[in-house]
């Protein structure tokens, strides 16, 4: 009995060694995730991106040659500059879990899985910037403004007589 008990002893201390350097390892990988970020430009590098390993934009910096361009393509341009640094987050993650806890864990595996969820491949490039958008309006447009009628002030009239009212004139006459 003893030799079960040296035995199951041993299995709960290996089991406890395994746990513990699980745990330094993955907190090595939280901190070297933390200290990384991703860096993406545009393609004619008016727009320049600074995004979080966990994908948060924390700079934004924006050329001068952006001022001849209409805003709505500056604003579609940022946009796909922070999607394609973002969609570069698994690729990172997969990097430093391979340099501190390996990717055969079912546990990095799920937050590799989780990673591409949240920032899935960017397959499509930058937009070409699109034509001006033209609206129509079905509203009727009058050449000439309707005219004003005139306001007239309000006269009491005989038949709104009321015994308290002195129709605006003075009380002493």
């Amino acid at each position: 009995m003893p030799e079960d008990i040296a035995d199951s002893e041993r299995m709960v201390e290996d089991w406890n060694r395994t746990i513990q350097e699980r745990a330094v390892r993955y907190q090595a990988m939280a901190e070297r995730v933390e200290e990384l970020s991703l860096v993406e430009a545009s393609a004619d590098g008016a727009v320049r991106v600074t995004i979080s390993a966990r994908g948060i934009l924390i700079d934004l910096q924006i050329a001068e040659s952006a001022a001849t361009k209409r805003m709505s393509d500056v604003s579609a341009q940022v946009m796909a500059t922070v999607r394609r640094a973002q969609a570069r987050i698994p690729d990172l993650l997969r990097e430093v879990m391979e340099e501190t806890i390996g990717t055969t864990d079912q546990t990095a595996n799920k937050l590799l899985d989780d990673a591409r969820a949240h920032f899935p491949e960017q397959v499509d490039e930058e937009l070409p910037p699109q034509p001006p958008s033209r609206t129509l309006r079905l509203d009727v447009e009058d050449d000439e403004p309707a005219p004003r009628r005139p306001t007239q002030p309000y006269r009491h009239r005989r038949d709104d007589y009321d015994e308290d009212d002195f129709g605006g004139g003075s009380i002493l006459s």
